[in-house]
């Protein structure tokens, strides 16, 4: 198998703020795209770093070069190929989801079968994906929301002292659409039960990662007051932190890029299902390649927020959609992406 990788730059139809990264108002974004070539099939992976989890596009790439001699011949081997991977680059898992990735394309494409079929799923069952509407000032965030008319949920990002603010102007502009509350670790302990409690008055669907990793007081008193369930996002990174969360969430945010691919967030989800735990999909900023592969899971879960093709003004590729909610598990052989020409 041949593995190449390319570094694409995208550009963001707005700037992407959240409570943990108020001071990037960036619009450009840079992921890795890589192909793995055999038997004259082309499987596409995604990697996204962000330097939250100590990662960035030089150790992706870095450690993607290496993996390149680390792949044999047999695509469908897919425990022989990545177990070994896995115990020399485990703090490199969005390079590991875009390998991933590009086995599950490729060896859909081998068989002519897409990947929601290979794992036996009802493409039927799958939910329709929020939009989410990033902070920024009430004038931007309004035009968000005009802009997101189409969309019945709505993602909505807190954790600044103008919460109440934006959260007036998306309710009076969608009073019946679906809402779910990211705070990003933007609450503390001290604040996190009065927070919740002022969120809930907007009629939510969830309330995602109010505090940072560790910090789980109030958690108990908020669970047991309201009726929204609490999602993990930066609490639950890989299958190792599932269980552990169950004892301060309602369910978890299993997003590819941060806990390595496919394979690893079906681990993820059954634990989860194990232990009674609800199951979003979260995502990065990516192209719809990076989508897809998680989009492919969809049907096993509660939640989906796989938005992060429809915020750029630039996708490289289509096939996955996203209008009104709805993901596109088509008919194509492996992620059922095409580049655009």
């Amino acid at each position: 198998m041949k593995l190449t990788i390319e570094r694409r730059k995208l550009h963001l139809k707005h700037p992407f703020l959240i409570a943990r990264r108020m001071d990037d108002r960036s619009t450009d974004k840079q992921v890795l795209l890589v192909k793995l070539e055999h038997k004259g099939k082309v499987g596409w992976g995604e990697a996204a770093p962000i330097s939250y989890y100590h990662q960035s596009l030089d150790s992706a790439e870095r450690a993607l070069k290496e993996m390149a001699g680390m792949l044999g011949d047999d695509p469908f081997a897919l425990d022989a190929i990545l177990d070994p991977i896995w115990a020399k680059f485990a703090d490199q898992s969005a390079a590991i989801c875009a390998l991933d990735g590009a086995l599950h394309d490729l060896i859909g494409k081998l068989l002519d079968v897409p990947v929601w079929k290979l794992l036996g799923l009802d493409r039927n069952r799958t939910p329709l994906t929020s939009f989410t509407i990033g902070i920024d000032t009430p004038d931007v965030v309004a035009r968000k929301v005009d802009e997101a008319a189409e969309f019945p949920i709505l993602k909505i990002k807190v954790g600044t002292d103008q919460d109440e603010t934006m959260l007036n102007i998306i309710r009076d502009k969608a009073p019946h659409k679906k809402l779910f509350v990211d705070a990003n670790c933007g609450w503390t302990p001290a604040n996190v039960v009065e927070r919740c409690r002022f969120v809930s008055r907007y009629k939510l669907e969830l309330i995602e990662q109010p505090m940072p990793p560790g910090e789980h007081a109030g958690l108990a008193e908020v669970r047991a007051e309201l009726r929204e369930p609490i999602i993990a996002d930066e609490s639950c990174v890989g299958v190792d932190d599932v269980l552990k969360c169950a004892q301060h969430f309602d369910g978890i945010n299993i997003k590819l890029s941060k806990c390595g691919g496919l394979r690893r967030a079906l681990q993820m989800i059954h634990t989860a299902r194990s232990a009674g735990m609800k199951v979003m999909l979260g995502c990065m900023v990516e192209t719809s390649v990076g989508i897809a592969l998680a989009a492919n899971l969809a049907p096993l879960v509660d939640f989906v927020d796989l938005d992060g093709h429809m915020l750029l003004a630039d996708d490289p590729f289509e096939g996955i959609g996203g209008a009104n909610g709805v993901l596109t598990l088509n008919d194509r052989p492996g992620l059922g992406i095409v580049e655009r020409k």
